[in-house]
């Protein structure tokens, strides 16, 4: 019992380094883990087998919470100090993923139509990369101000963090980038942990959003890498690509008193360093269980 409460706050973990770790895929590391299944049941349907669900997810929750603190305040001491390097750590780590989905690919069998879907996921996550440079920068310069700004946009970004969390390869944090809210979030997060709930409603209703997004397409989800995982992932790769290039253009668009490209490309490349070990250990642990 012991042993696999401890097991399983470790999932949760890997889980919440997943969330806060553009380019780490929440679920695929659920997968290599061994629990992916029984969450995609609990979210389909969290009211059925209600305490054992509880029981269930409570040691993940505790390991989530531990790794939300320790990175929500080092990635917080990274934005402020070191942003533009921050950004070309996140091109690594995403970069290093992309192997992994394209290997994915290989397996349900390569067609040429599945290249329509990936050119259209591309050009849908390059686009609003994008368009949301501008509306980061507003929301960083609120939050700086006392005042978190663009609720209608917190919850929508919520909600397409949600639906993503549960689709294999993709990063909720790499979304949340994307939707130019991540820095805005890991602002008003570090100011939870330090009792200030000023923004807390706004927390609450990115939260909100978030699990309404997992809990009403987590079956459409589970039916379309089912019955087509071949194309499902191929739009997967097309938006991570996509991602990439909307990230590398917003870093390189930055101004950073603190930045040389020696630390820039130390940054870069622990990325991809970083993101190939944790998929080796997150494969060792399975051959383990």
């Amino acid at each position: 019992m012991i042993k696999t409460f401890l097991f399983r706050t470790l999932c949760g973990f890997f889980l919440g380094i997943s969330v806060f770790a553009p380019g780490f895929s929440g679920s695929f590391v659920a997968i290599v883990m061994g629990v992916y299944q029984d969450l995609l049941r609990i979210v389909s349907n969290p009211f059925k087998k209600l305490k054992a669900n509880i029981i269930f997810c409570l040691p993940l929750g505790v390991g989530a919470l531990i790794s939300a603190v320790l990175f929500v305040v080092s990635f917080k001491f990274l934005f402020d100090t070191y942003e533009k390097a921050t950004y070309l750590l996140f091109v690594g780590l995403i970069t290093g993923n992309l192997p992994v989905i394209f290997t994915e690919i290989k397996k349900a069998g390569f067609k040429k139509v599945y290249l329509i879907g990936g050119a259209c996921a591309f050009a849908a996550a390059l686009a609003l990369g994008l368009f949301a440079v501008a509306e980061e920068a507003a929301a960083n310069a609120a939050v700086a101000g006392g005042v978190a700004a663009g609720l209608p946009y917190l919850g929508a970004s919520g909600f397409a963090g949600g639906v993503t969390a549960l689709i294999p390869g993709m990063s909720v944090s790499m979304v949340l980038i994307i939707f130019g809210v991540y820095h805005q979030l890991i602002t008003i997060a570090e100011s939870l942990l330090h009792m200030d709930f000023t923004h807390l409603p706004h927390f609450a209703l990115f939260g909100g959003c978030a699990a309404a997004g997992l809990v009403l397409t987590s079956r459409g989800i589970k039916m379309v890498f089912q019955k087509y995982p071949g194309l499902a992932n191929s739009m997967v790769f097309g938006f991570m690509s996509g991602s990439l290039i909307g990230v590398l253009i917003k870093s390189l668009q930055m101004g950073d008193a603190n930045f040389n490209w020696l630390l820039g490309g130390a940054m870069l490349a622990a990325g991809l360093v970083v993101s190939i070990l944790f998929f080796y250990l997150a494969k060792a642990m399975k051959t383990d269980g």
